[in-house]
């Protein structure tokens, strides 16, 4: 696989992009949960690594990271759920990490391991888009994208950011860290626009977005949607047995979509 690949989750209409946390509850659990994601309609699964101080997330996901490493999960064991999810599906595998973890890893040995275990892209929250230029030389040697956010307050750098975009393009919708939102207020119409006069790489809206109604009338201008906080909030309530309630999830999600 490749950046490239990423392509293929926005080839057939909008994209659900779904995220799950490594290891939680388990590693075994993780995987068969991205595979009811996938049969339910996810397109692309985006793969979070356990961190200690994720600072991007909310309370849903930062207790997901504590579940995941009370069960033993780490940097190794999310490369070895994306190997074994790889060798069963064609559906495009990107991570979701913070830069500790690969700078620690080492940029070069990070992205040759996610070109060897089927991993297109890694999503960095806290690498601004000013310092990607070493890491994204190295990523791009194996066909790795580093995909880049765009905030709500990114007005002045969305040209330079979305020309340089590769993968697909991750909007944040709203201010603040990740979690269910009742409401989106955030002008996400004209970012998208703007985006758009500038890139023909697809444009994915996340933070805050868990129901079918939201998708639908988000995907009316962006190309596809990610829930992270919905889907790790149906594994905490359901642990081991959520893999049915995921499945019915992402269905009603992608058929919003569709």
């Amino acid at each position: 696989m490749s950046g490239n690949d990423i392509a293929k989750a926005f080839a057939g209409g909008k994209a659900f992009i779904a995220f799950i946390t490594a290891g939680d509850p388990s590693l075994a659990a993780s995987e068969g949960f991205i595979r009811d994601l996938i049969a339910g309609g996810a397109d692309l699964i985006e793969i979070g690594i356990p961190f200690s101080d994720p600072i991007a997330e909310g309370p849903v996901i930062q207790a997901a990271n504590v579940r995941a490493f009370a069960g033993g999960a780490s940097v190794a064991g999310a490369f070895e759920l994306a190997r074994r999810v790889h060798a069963q599906t064609a559906t495009p595998l990107v991570f979701l990490t913070y830069l500790n973890p690969v700078f620690h890893y080492g940029y070069e040995a990070f992205c040759a391991r996610c070109a060897e275990v089927g991993v297109s892209g890694i999503i960095i929250p806290d690498l601004p888009f000013e310092e990607q230029g070493e890491l994204k030389s190295i990523a791009a040697g194996h066909g790795v994208a580093v995909i880049t956010l765009i905030a709500p307050t990114s007005a002045d750098r969305i040209r330079a950011i979305a020309e340089a975009a590769t993968g697909f393009i991750y909007v944040v919708s709203s201010m603040g860290v990740t979690g269910v939102r009742a409401e989106i207020t955030t002008d996400l119409k004209t970012i998208i626009t703007e985006i758009k006069k500038h890139t023909n790489t697809p444009v994915a809206i996340g933070f805050g977005i868990h129901s079918p109604e939201q998708a639908a009338e988000l995907s009316r201008y962006a190309d596809g949607v990610i829930v992270g906080s919905k889907i790790v909030s149906l594994i905490a309530e359901h642990g081991a047995a959520a893999g049915p309630v995921l499945r019915e999830y992402a269905a009603s999600m992608k058929s919003a979509l569709d």
